[in-house]
């Protein structure tokens, strides 16, 4: 017996021993690859950047640590990685070209692509060429292949262009067949919102806003490619009435949206004509991940903070299994950095990158109120990208000038409450019974057991209207408007950048350069260079955090579910959002 424990008592050491082992080389490999990562890329003459866009794309990247450790899965890439890369290659005399391959690309918004196509039109003014390669291409990836000087399609390959559409989804009668529906009180003709659980279609106020904006990025999407392949707009449109996802090879040679067909193994020999090198000679190329540590020239002078407010505004980041990911505002955290930013003498200018479509109206008080601090102190550009609306217009009128891109979805001033009903669930789908002993008229307010009455609908009407009244009158004071001026362009209405710009909501259209060009004029800055805020995760906080449960519970049900994971999230979350939200839709999908 005594044996027994000996050797039992062995291997549990010896496993022990084994795992503490496994874990430090673990760790060290982790350091290894961080410190790798960090390290400056030198470039060799006659190089080419091959910008490969196979993810989905958000404002920024943290880094997917364990994808880059297993070599599993895809992260997602950044546009501001993405837009520094293009820099750089542009200033770098030893980068001749950029070879554009976009399969399965996935941007956030086409205000974002308009970026990336701008920063690339930029890069081929330099002198360089960009070509551009697809297998298959969707709208949205052909019309970056489209700033190409060469677009080459594989001979059985696709361009799917068959118009813009957008189809929001209604599940009022789904709540209604388990007993539940929602409560609500809002202000504005045109805050929809809600409607995805309140309506069984778009009310014609939303259908109104809808098709301008709609209609307004499809506009920019048609101007930039016909401009870029020499095709009229009207013969463009006609392309995409006649399907030409279903269209031989061949026609789109004759149609003009592509200039030669090859196999993607026949790239290269068209890449190293553009060299100059022979068929045996190799190419000298830099990825993505290697431009990011391609050595920037640093300019000398004064800081310019751009600070990345992106996601849902919240109040604080509660832990909430299951609550859907993706990166958040927090409102008590963004006010900290804004008012650190301010008592910073190093820097002498803001610029705050705003991509929200909002969520709590408390928190977007806090950032106001924590803008106004800052502007106090030293001048505050926005620079919008995909969406500024809602809560993100609110955190964004204080500043002294805004900048948009024209197919930034923003505005949308108003506000609104939404409270779940489960009464009929309860009561009579599950039989439970609720009787009560209060001390006051209003002492159940909030109750499980029955519907908001009417007397406690119309104080919630009240509160809600002073919150919009609020909401507008932060937007009159920002934007110098008489209160009268905003109530017309409010009503919770969205608007395209390029609308906003004539009805004083944004100052200009462009992008994050423009935005710190901007800042730098104001602060009166000869020499400048930027930081981005707040800093990145550390590697460990990142493997914190992709090997927590709730991330990986959270990446199977988006697999399982699509495109209903959002809307069930929501639903399922709706009692840990803050009660008054100012919000756009809470999906809008654009395809």
């Amino acid at each position: 017996m005594k044996d027994f424990f000996k050797y039992v008592l062995a291997t549990v050491v010896g496993l022990i021993l084994f795992f503490l082992v496994l874990a430090i080389f673990g760790t060290m490999s982790l350091v290894g690859m961080v410190a790798s990562g960090e390290s400056t890329k030198s470039v060799k003459d006659n190089s080419v950047f091959v910008l490969k866009l196979n993810s989905t794309m958000d404002e920024r990247a943290d880094g997917d640590l364990m994808s880059k450790f297993t070599g599993a899965g895809s992260e997602t890439v950044g546009l501001d990685e993405i837009l520094s890369a293009i820099e750089k290659a542009k200033n770098n005399d030893k980068i001749k070209g950029i070879y554009l391959e976009a399969d399965g690309f996935s941007p956030d918004s086409y205000a974002s692509l308009q970026a990336i196509r701008r920063a690339l039109t930029e890069f081929k003014k330099s002198g360089k060429w960009i070509v551009s390669y697809g297998d298959t291409y969707t709208t949205a990836e052909y019309y970056l292949a489209s700033v190409g000087d060469k677009i080459f399609v594989n001979p059985q390959g696709m361009i799917d262009i068959h118009g813009m559409a957008s189809q929001p989804m209604f599940l009022k009668d789904l709540l209604a067949k388990v007993g539940v529906k929602m409560q609500l009180s809002k202000v504005g003709t045109y805050k929809s919102a809600p409607e995805m659980f309140t309506a069984d279609r778009m009310s014609d106020a939303n259908r109104e806003q809808v098709s301008v904006y709609v209609n307004g990025i499809w506009d920019n999407i048609v101007s930039d490619i016909t401009l870029s392949r020499k095709i009229s707009k009207d013969v463009f449109n006609q392309y995409a009435d006649s399907m030409t996802i279903f269209k031989p090879a061949e026609e789109y040679l004759k149609m003009k949206l592509a200039d030669k067909l090859i196999y993607a193994s026949e790239v290269k020999n068209e890449v190293k004509t553009l060299l100059k090198l022979d068929k045996d000679d190799d190419i000298n190329q830099l990825s993505l991940a290697d431009m990011a540590n391609v050595k920037r020239d640093r300019h000398n002078g004064d800081e310019i903070a751009v600070y990345y407010a992106y996601g849902d505004i919240v109040d604080n980041d509660q832990v909430n299994p299951m609550s859907g990911g993706g990166h958040k505002i927090v409102g008590k955290d963004v006010v900290k950095d804004l008012l650190e930013l301010a008592d910073d003498e190093d820097v002498k200018a803001v610029v705050l990158r705003v991509n929200s479509g909002g969520g709590s109206a408390y928190a977007s008080e806090q950032i106001w109120h924590a803008m106004k601090q800052l502007k106090a102190k030293k001048p505050v550009v926005v620079s919008m990208g995909g969406m500024a609306a809602s809560g993100g217009y609110y955190i964004s009128s204080p500043a002294n000038y805004i900048v948009a891109e024209p197919t930034t979805i923003t505005g949308s001033i108003g506000i609104f409450g939404m409270f779940a009903d489960a009464s009929e669930l309860l009561t009579q789908k599950l039989g439970v019974k609720f009787d009560e002993v209060k001390t006051n008229a209003n002492a159940t307010f909030g109750t499980r057991a029955r519907p908001f009455n009417a007397n406690e609908m119309a104080m919630l009407n009240t509160y809600i209207e002073r919150g919009y009244k609020l909401f507008r009158s932060r937007v009159a004071e920002g934007r110098k408007m008489p209160a009268e001026a905003v109530e017309k362009i409010a009503q919770g209405r969205v608007w395209l950048g390029q609308d906003a710009l004539r009805i004083k909501l944004v100052d200009e259209l462009g992008g994050l350069d423009l935005a710190v060009a901007k800042a730098a004029k104001l602060a009166k800055l000869d020499e400048y260079y930027t930081e981005a805020y707040p800093g990145k995760a550390d590697w460990m906080d990142q493997l914190m955090k992709t090997t927590s449960g709730d991330s990986y519970l959270n990446s199977q049900l988006k697999a399982t579910l699509g495109e209903f994971y959002m809307p069930f999230m929501m639903l399922k979350n709706i009692n840990y959002h803050s009660a008054i939200q100012a919000r756009i839709p809470y999906i809008i999908r654009v395809e």
